[in-house]
């Protein structure tokens, strides 16, 4: 399937921010590959794919987040008790498979 400019555009933001993940501490790795699943899989439920605009301003609020967890002063983030409840529910099945 041919994808539009604005998938290619999200998906090319989610392939940076999970090769971000991979330059900080093994110990921390998880939290920002959960806090990077969480995001996308919650802004994906909560716009539709036809509002471009709003789909362009959370790829630049995102790109702006990206480059400040890219510092490499950044070694840490913080992880919600609602992103943990989302993960185990994402890990046994029980959530619907939103696609980003």
């Amino acid at each position: 399937m041919k994808r539009s400019g604005l998938q290619k555009e999200v998906l090319a933001l989610y392939r940076r921010a999970l090769r971000m993940v991979k330059t900080k501490p093994q110990a921390a790795q998880h939290k920002f590959l959960l806090y990077i699943r969480y995001t996308f899989h919650q802004n994906a439920a909560s716009i539709s794919p036809r509002n471009v605009s709003a789909i362009e301003h959370l790829l630049r609020v995102g790109g702006r987040q990206i480059d400040m967890y890219e510092n490499p002063g950044v070694k840490d983030c913080f992880v919600s008790k609602d992103m943990m409840d989302w993960h185990e529910q994402w890990r046994k099945g029980s959530l619907s498979n939103t696609s980003v």
